[in-house]
């Protein structure tokens, strides 16, 4: 019986390292990307496509100098169906802590870009009569090992 219990113990310890291995993450946390969901009013989408290309564009290369994004993409839908997008707009984040800034660090950054609150708000409000935000996403990598 001892020699039975000896080789179980043994078997074990061989066992052990494999069954560690097999229970690691197959993947590690990658970037976090927003994704924008855009529905042009019909004959408005050059509008927003020339707004995209000015001060949306502006933005971004503002937003990504002051390390704040990765990257951003404008991503076309085809032929989307009813109630879906017609634009993708992408932004992508280093990762989650991108998103623990202060109140006080967003206002003043976004009055670098857009100038004061009032004028942002009625810049917005106008985009209002050529498109229609349908939602966003927000989903993070995952960098497979």
């Amino acid at each position: 019986m001892r020699y039975g219990s000896t080789f179980l113990i043994a078997l074990g310890l061989f066992a052990a390292p494999a069954l560690a291995q097999s229970e690691a993450p197959s993947y590690s946390k990658g970037s976090v990307w927003d994704y924008g969901q855009i529905k042009t009013v019909d004959g408005h989408f050059d509008d927003y496509m020339k707004w995209l290309a000015g001060p949306w564009q502006e933005q971004q290369e503002a937003l990504k100098k002051a390390g704040h994004i990765v990257s951003y993409k404008v991503l076309l839908v085809a032929d989307p169906r009813k109630d879906e997008p017609d634009i993708i707009l992408a932004t992508e984040y280093a990762n989650m802590a991108a998103f623990d800034r202060s109140t006080a660090e967003e206002y003043k950054m976004g009055e670098k870009i857009w100038g004061s609150l009032s004028k942002a708000s009625q810049e917005q409000a106008a985009r209002g009569a050529i498109r229609t935000v349908l939602g966003t996403m927000m989903v993070r990598e995952a960098v497979l090992k």
